[in-house]
């Protein structure tokens, strides 16, 4: 899946998700022949009298997907009041090839990825033969997202205007900031009329919650689970809320649940910057580098380019405009993966020639906007809706100028890019009552925590922080580049991840692959 923006309306953005790689367009994955129907039985669970007909549902599959099997599950729109409406979470599964120990449950990141499409389409980029021969491996789309009862916004035509219109005003400006909160302002209104009251629902503790639900209409009494990127905080934060049902998590491209917006925001800066600049330091040892001179030189240049089209926007065939957030956008979508930098060069040698239509593909990518104008899902909405619950946010514009002016410093090139993002969710509808802070799952199993060296939106200081704040979490680091390390990275990597799933075999202390 792509990635979604934190951010103000028409400003930067970053987002913590795993990512398809470029290069994955038109993979084949490994198909099951097709299945009759079948029922799965709900594991025995001890819950409240108003839970039971949520705990106790029998899940029907029915054969879809070139071989895969689809079911729909039921779950309390608000789980503090279980009896005030429902909503339906979908699920897809491929079954054990092999002798089958449980399900492992797959989330992608975001928040906003679909677990369904990523199983439906990539199961073999979400897992290796080891897990698909030992598991059923189970997608499921989050409340608010995609296939399960999700969150709805805008059409095409005003999503395009949302995400690549250019916002008049100095940046940063009293003007710009007011022009950006109107526009912020009529987003979440939009948001709030047609998604109705799932929108106070979509935090990730409700997502957590519905997490253990699928675990016991599986038939599960454990939870096993592989959670990318965003994954992990929802991997946490359900070993927080039920310890005792942690079977084995795997947590990879970790998220720091005590880091505050502003934090994860200057971290991912700084990771994108360094990211862009070991993409520089490989591109200038290639023949067809459109940079020349050292990385200082080309971060330079990059740096001239996006104050270029901040300035004076070029216009794409199709009428929409390149700007700098835009250019940004296509920018970061390559850094999440080393073998799409080839994408990145020619992009930039594109852009400097005057040309806006690579740059166009790739943001378009990154937003899930096909060819022909439509969006293929919903995560732009998902991602907003999610993380306005899930943090705190000051748009008082003294506050942001200063932060505004940290970002600069930390991350030259990306950073001023990144700043103004509170505006989008200062505004929204609902206000987040979420307190971050460090989780510890106290009396949970062991987890597994991976963290990439060089991860550029889960920088791998926040994989050791998730590891040390986790009382039973252990670390696995990965050294190297891109985002997130199982199944694309090397075997070290693989063979640990699987070794804790299937066998729960722990690495030894500090081990790197």
């Amino acid at each position: 899946m792509t990635s979604r923006p934190r951010r103000a309306a028409r400003t930067a953005f970053v987002a913590i998700a795993a990512v398809i790689a470029l290069t994955l367009t038109g993979c084949v994955t490994w198909f099951l022949p097709p299945t009759t129907s079948n029922t799965s039985t709900p594991a025995a669970e001890n819950v409240a009298a108003d839970l039971k007909p949520f705990y106790q549902q029998r899940l029907t599959w029915t054969g879809c997907a070139s071989g895969k099997q689809c079911a729909t599950a039921k779950a309390p729109l608000d789980w503090k009041n279980p009896g005030a409406g429902e909503i339906e979470l979908a699920l897809i599964r491929q079954t054990a090839k092999g002798t089958k120990q449980g399900s492992l449950l797959v989330n992608p990141g975001g928040p906003g990825g679909s677990g369904y499409d990523f199983v439906k389409d990539s199961v073999d980029y979400a897992t290796d033969d080891a897990l698909q021969s030992h598991f059923d491996v189970v997608g499921f789309d989050p409340r608010g997202v995609g296939h399960s009862t999700a969150v709805k916004c805008y059409d095409a035509a005003q999503m395009d205007d949302y995400l690549y219109g250019i916002t008049p005003g100095v940046r940063g400006s009293d003007q710009w900031i007011s022009e950006n909160t109107t526009v912020a302002k009529d987003f979440g209104d939009a948001c709030s009329a047609k998604t109705g009251s799932l929108l106070e629902h979509v935090d990730t503790v409700s997502a957590a919650r519905d997490l253990d639900l699928l675990r016991a209409v599986l038939g599960d009494t454990k939870l096993n689970y592989l959670g990318y990127s965003y994954g992990t905080y929802l991997g946490a934060v359900y070993a927080d809320l039920f310890p005792g049902k942690t079977g084995r998590l795997v947590l990879d491209g970790a998220l720091d649940p005590a880091a505050s917006n502003f934090d994860v925001t200057k971290v991912q800066a700084e990771g994108f910057e360094s990211a862009l600049r070991a993409y520089l330091k490989d591109c200038l040892a290639q023949k067809d580098c459109p940079f020349s001179g050292t990385v200082d030189d080309g971060m330079k240049t990059i740096s001239q380019l996006l104050a270029s089209v901040e300035q004076s926007p070029i216009r794409n065939s199709d009428g929409r405009e390149l700007g700098a957030n835009t250019l940004v956008t296509a920018i970061i979508y390559p850094l999440y993966d080393a073998t799409a930098w080839s994408y990145l060069s020619s992009m930039f040698a594109q852009v400097m020639k005057g040309n806006a239509s690579a740059a166009f593909t790739l943001a378009d990518g990154y937003n899930s906007r096909n060819s022909d104008g439509t969006y293929s899902d919903n995560s732009t909405e998902a991602f907003m809706a999610i993380n306005c619950l899930d943090y705190r946010y000051d748009a008082d514009p003294a506050t942001m100028r200063a932060q505004a002016k940290d970002l600069a410093a930390a991350a030259p090139i990306i950073g001023p890019y990144m700043a103004y993002g509170d505006i989008g969710c200062a505004n929204w509808p609902y206000t987040s009552t979420v307190e971050r802070g460090p989780i510890a799952a106290k009396g949970s199993a062991p987890i597994l925590v991976v963290g990439t060296t060089n991860d550029p939106a889960t920088p791998y200081v926040w994989a050791k922080n998730l590891a040390s704040e986790l009382e039973n979490g252990h670390l696995l680091t990965y050294k190297g580049e891109g985002h997130t390390a199982y199944n694309k990275s090397n075997s070290c990597v693989n063979d640990t991840v699987d070794a804790f799933l299937v066998d729960g075999k722990l690495p030894a202390d500090g081990k790197t692959c």
